[in-house]
């Protein structure tokens, strides 16, 4: 961490995360109480002059997200910011780290988003087996309510909110905000068809904001130090920082708060240590299971959200999964589909059907050796009819590591 840039995780190692008293000695609380002095109109702007993109994997302008939930219904009785916790992408710990190691900082973002947009009521909905996040963010939810910073009139302004903790029962579908906002409804995870967005009728039928934990935890240091400020780290298209964890066959395994605009090469051998037991690198899986394999020859492209599409590449949630020369492509990219038919709700017929489909034929292939060459052209067919036609992002996603396995490794197959 010494060589990262630290923003959001600048407190972390350095307060004792249950003390709210050692967070306001850091600073904490100071963004809030600024962005209470302002017009809510103002924070808007000022987000998006920040160019701030969604941490949670689509990369949505944050601040266009916050003025459409805001103006969604000017009149509107009620309006719900949450905050997704629900953090089930394969390979993506960052979530956590925050939530356990600086808890405020996400409670402090969570008031000024709420400010901004005029929502009342805050949600942190927050998978079931993150006991200690679920543990410390009680706990900071508990001592700001004590210090009057979740309580009406905060910081002497005519602003009031609360945050309340709801519980994830283990479903990957529900990351998907639409999914999430009926399980958040105690309703199925089962997801909504879009339109209406959540900005327009979300939780209950209100304007809701849904933000990922990491942009939402990113929001003080924008307040505080202004929109210019952090256009001035990471790139012109992708600025600020962002978490990145990286796993598999490295001798470092972690997780990093770097500059967009860093590279792969520079994450994996300066931060991340290098390849295992000094073997040579194979592929990097970035974004988890719903991500991207890229090979040697994108090391040294600039890491954003635009640079890597350019790769046929996605950023997602920063997740990046190294492979070393001895692990079989072909076993990794059946474990992720058998990933895909385990999470499948099974609502739409394209999705149940085909990802069993899918799984059938990367399983018969290990047999029939007759099907070799031309098994990833049939896998990208189907999952391109399941992209087309399913409901939500889950069968949509497939086609995704697939098409990058064609441009990257076809001979593999």
């Amino acid at each position: 961490m010494a060589r990262g840039k630290r923003i959001t995780l600048k407190n972390y190692g350095v307060i004792d995360p249950t003390s709210i008293d050692d967070y306001i000695a850091a600073g904490g609380y100071k963004a809030a109480r600024k962005a209470l002095s302002c017009k809510p109109v103002e924070i808007i702007d000022e987000m998006v002059k920040s160019s701030l993109r969604g941490r949670g994997g689509a990369g949505f302008s944050t601040g266009l997200k916050k003025k459409f939930t805001s103006e969604a219904c000017l009149r509107c009785e009620q309006k719900y910011l949450v905050c997704n916790a629900d953090e089930g992408e394969p390979g993506t710990f960052k979530d956590r780290i925050i939530m356990e190691n600086d808890p405020h900082r996400l409670i402090e973002g969570m008031i000024i988003a709420a400010y901004a947009i005029g929502a009342s009521k805050g949600f942190i909905y927050i998978r079931g087996e993150y006991y200690n996040s679920i543990r410390m963010l009680q706990e900071a939810i508990a001592n700001a309510s004590k210090k009057g910073f979740l309580c009406e009139d905060i910081f002497g302004s005519s602003f009031t909110t609360e945050i309340e903790i709801k519980l994830g029962a283990g479903s990957y579908l529900c990351g998907e905000e639409l999914t999430l906002l009926e399980s958040l409804e105690g309703k199925r995870g089962y997801p909504r068809i879009k339109p209406p967005f959540p900005a327009e009728k979300g939780l209950n039928g209100f304007p809701t904001l849904v933000n990922n934990v990491e942009t939402l935890a990113t929001i003080p240091a924008i307040i505080e130090y202004g929109a210019q400020w952090y256009n001035e780290i990471g790139t012109e298209n992708s600025p600020g920082t962002k978490i990145f964890t990286v796993s598999g066959d490295v001798e470092k395994p972690g997780f990093f708060e770097l500059e967009l605009g860093v590279t792969l090469r520079e994450l994996i051998y300066d931060f991340a240590g290098g390849i295992k037991d000094g073997k040579k690198l194979q592929a990097v899986l970035i974004g988890g299971a719903a991500g991207t394999f890229v090979d040697e020859t994108v090391l040294d492209t600039p890491i954003g959200f635009d640079t890597l599409k350019e790769k046929g590449a996605v950023l997602g949630s920063g997740a990046v999964i190294v492979l070393g020369e001895d692990k079989s492509i072909p076993e990794v990219t059946g474990s992720i589909l058998e990933f895909f038919k385990h999470e499948s709700c099974g609502k739409c017929v394209p999705c149940r059907v085909g990802m069993t489909q899918l799984v059938n034929m990367i399983h018969k292939n290990n047999t029939l050796q007759k099907r070799k060459g031309s098994l990833l052209d049939e896998l990208v067919a189907e999952a391109d009819y399941m992209a087309k036609t399913s409901l939500c992002p889950l069968g949509q996603s497939p086609i995704i590591p697939l098409r990058s396995l064609q441009r990257y490794f076809a001979d593999r197959f």
